[in-house]
């Protein structure tokens, strides 16, 4: 009945409501090995760095609840995800929920050590503040990071000098250099200032905002072929605020007028068709206690699970290229 790397257990044997959650009933390891698995679902249980609601530290947990419903084959990509990656639930990050700075350098740990055998992280927020420390253990890569949010999250600092934040994070990444430029997509509602729409023309990388007005006015495929222009390697960050309330209300900085999950989920999918290598994903900010309906969860586990079969047809494409 449990099953290796790269395997679900088989619901007809076992049904879905039985057994520990793992995330999608994957085998749990804390010592995948890299001769089979590239890719590993990650919990990080941390939400230190909020400025409003808090709960997202039980992020992981929810998703890996709302996950049992994923199965092996995704019909739209024409791709077996897990079998592909080998994937395996890591389980979670042993954060320190009184610090920050000391998590987000668990994180980058435990990120270093998984890239350095080959291994791609699909990762279950926890707050936004925790890319920062995901950044820094890929920093190697220097990645595209394209960031999905309804904030713009490089303001400086908050309440006189906490400069680590779910809401500085991107600032953080481009002053340290572990990013190559910054794509932002969904952005909407009020700002603090006028002066914060124009940090791109001060900003040392190239950073693109593109609104939801904008996505709204030209479309979703629009933005799918900007997207798909890409080249090089990209890390994802999916705060799930990106996405309009009615459909993921367990948030805790919500802003009205954002992407339907369908929207969402064709926009991830589109960049299977990119010349562009996925090094990471996280989705973050999904707090259950804001949503006794699960519906959040439910979304956040089938967004990783897109994201897990987009890397699968990237690792596809690659080794039939190095079999020619």
């Amino acid at each position: 009945m449990f099953p290796g790397a790269g395997e679900q257990i088989d619901a007809m044997v076992s049904p879905r409501i039985a057994q520990i959650p793992t995330f999608a009933r994957l085998p749990f390891t804390r010592d995948p090995d890299p001769r089979v698995t590239s890719g590993v679902f990650l919990g990080v249980p941390f939400d230190g760095g909020v400025t409003y609601y808090s709960g997202a530290r039980l992020g992981p947990t929810y998703i890996r609840i709302e996950s049992r419903l994923l199965r092996p084959y995704n019909h739209a990509l024409k791709i077996y995800p897990f079998k592909v990656l080998g994937a395996v639930d890591y389980g979670d990050i042993d954060v320190i929920p009184t610090s920050v700075e000391k998590t987000l350098n668990s994180i980058e740990e435990t990120i270093r050590d998984l890239d350095s055998k080959g291994i791609t992280p699909f990762i279950a927020g926890g707050d936004h503040s925790i890319s920062l420390g995901v950044l820094r253990g890929l920093s190697r890569h220097k990645p595209i990071l394209i960031h999905f949010d309804s904030h713009l999250d490089y303001w400086d600092q908050y309440w006189g000098g906490e400069r680590y934040t779910h809401g500085t994070w991107v600032k953080r990444a481009i002053e340290e250099g572990i990013v190559s430029s910054v794509v932002q997509i969904g952005i909407r509602g009020p700002q603090y200032s006028e002066e914060d729409l124009k940090f791109p023309e001060k900003s040392p990388v190239p950073l693109t905002i593109i609104t939801m007005d904008e996505v709204a006015y030209y479309g979703v495929t629009w933005l799918t072929s900007r997207l798909k222009s890409l080249k090089g390697k990209i890390y994802v960050s999916i705060d799930i605020d990106v996405v309009d309330p009615a459909f993921a209300p367990g948030t805790g900085t919500r802003e009205v007028g954002g992407f339907t999950p369908r929207e969402l989920i064709s926009i991830l999918r589109s960049l299977s068709e990119a010349e562009v290598e996925m090094v990471g994903i996280d989705v973050v900010e999904v707090s259950p206690p804001l949503d006794h309906t699960g519906i959040t969860s439910l979304l956040a586990a089938n967004l990783i699970y897109e994201a897990m079969s987009v890397k699968a047809v990237q690792t596809a494409r690659k080794n039939l290229i190095q079999m020619s």
